[in-house]
């Protein structure tokens, strides 16, 4: 990614299995044991039936990686997923990439409390 560093944050694995602490995103249809629960980042993500999420990142784990700038970060780029807000503070885009799910962070603040650094 040409002019944009890349930062890594999480890696976001599908399951079928319930897991401890899940915590329930209606909008995306969509059970997640957030990565701020791993000292790797390892987040788990299980699906409802008709989520609206694509089959891709249902289906294949993604690594995910904080940009400057989120917008600048996915043109030219096969976008999966537009950019949009999950959470306060936090914007997120999916492209693909050699045929894998690859999740694009930008927070507003370096502060911002899911802009964790993983050892």
């Amino acid at each position: 990614m040409k002019g944009q560093a890349l930062r890594y944050h999480h890696v976001g694995i599908p399951t079928n299995e319930k897991r401890p602490g899940e915590v329930y995103l209606e909008k995306f249809g969509l059970y997640v044991v957030g990565f701020e629960n791993s000292a790797y980042g390892v987040e788990w993500l299980r699906f409802e039936p008709g989520s609206p999420l694509p089959g891709l990142v249902q289906t294949v784990a993604h690594v995910a990686f904080v940009v400057d700038n989120v917008e600048k970060a996915i043109e030219g780029k096969e976008v999966l997923i537009e950019p949009n807000s999950p959470s306060p503070g936090v914007q997120v885009a999916f492209i693909v990439e050699n045929g894998a799910p690859v999740e694009l962070m930008e927070f507003d603040a370096d502060d911002h409390p899911l802009n964790a650094t993983y050892r």
